[in-house]
């Protein structure tokens, strides 16, 4: 027994190559879905026919189940961005879950409800009934498959998810990563100033989300703030964070969580060095991996020594 679900998150090659990857995944097709009722060509999506990109999944439920589709779909969307996922920016680059089945509603809503609240505020991933679908041109059928250095908005690292098996249980990545790792991350906890790993220490290297890998900021931009935890002046991307509104603790703050695994990050605040941009990116050491410029090839992460040499 198959059952369908499609996906919209931004550019459909990248989100096509990462379902595929998945055990229970039968089959996936990219088309132009919740338009016009009128079969488009690519040109016209990209002239703004009101046609989103979109991915069919047809998968085995008794071997993954819809709620773990949609967790993984939201590990690779930016679901507070409107029309724009990595560099690419238009109408058809909206999100959005589009059902067929209405029995399908009450998981998608719940996984729906969880996300929002990680966020903290209201999602701009469109939730409603697929209205229509029309395939995509054969060429951009497995596109990556066939032109394996084509642009995709999604790490490439998150191409082999189901490998390393990075999808997992809460008790599984609490141990992974740590108590205070989880707690800052999962629930927005604060460590103590002063006393992470990271705050008094400026080595030449990259650092990632502790929980994904995701790239977030370079030793270049990280400057001593004497705040008590490390600073940064901006992201590598800003594609790579999410920023949402915080009024806990009786302040007003903006909260800052990374894009891929929405791990909360800290705040930014718009007191940083002028010279630097103003900005001052406040970030748990806990929240963070960090990977010496040395180790950058053989982690995987060799695409970003160009950084250093700018």
């Amino acid at each position: 027994m198959e059952n369908t679900i499609y996906l919209a998150g931004g550019c459909f090659w990248g989100m096509q190559k990462y379902f595929d990857q998945f055990e229970g995944v039968r089959r996936t097709e990219v088309g132009y879905a919740n338009g016009p009722d009128s079969a488009p060509s690519y040109q016209d999506v990209c002239a703004s026919s009101g046609h989103a990109e979109t991915l069919r999944i047809d998968y085995d439920p008794a071997v993954i189940s819809l709620t773990e589709l949609l967790e993984d779909y939201f590990l690779v969307i930016d679901p507070l961005s409107v029309n724009r996922q990595g560099g690419d920016r238009g109408i058809q680059y909206r999100t959005g879950i589009y059902y067929t089945d209405e029995a399908q509603l009450a998981q998608i809503e719940a996984v729906y409800r969880a996300e929002e609240a990680k966020a903290g505020a209201k999602l701009a991933v469109e939730l409603k009934p697929l209205e229509n679908f029309f395939s995509a041109e054969d060429y951009h059928q497995k596109y990556l498959e066939k032109n394996p250095g084509g642009y995709c908005h999604i790490p490439v690292r998150f191409f082999s998810l189901a490998e390393t098996g990075l999808r997992e249980s809460d008790a599984a990545l609490r141990e992974r990563i740590g108590e205070l790792a989880y707690e800052v991350t999962q629930h927005a906890a604060t460590e103590r100033p002063f006393t992470g790993e990271y705050d008094d220490f400026f080595e030449k290297g990259l650092y990632v989300d502790i929980v994904s890998g995701e790239p977030l900021f370079t030793s270049r931009d990280k400057f001593n703030s004497g705040c008590g935890w490390p600073a940064f002046s901006k992201p590598i991307d800003k594609a790579a964070l999410r920023e949402s509104l915080d009024t806990s603790h009786n302040m007003v703050r903006t909260e800052v969580r990374s894009s891929g695994a929405a791990s909360h990050l800290g705040h930014v605040f718009p007191d940083g060095p002028a010279r630097l941009g103003g900005l001052r990116y406040c970030i748990n050491s806990a929240a963070l991996r960090f990977i010496p410029y040395e180790e950058l090839e053989a982690q995987g992460y060799g695409e970003y020594k160009a950084l250093f040499s700018e």
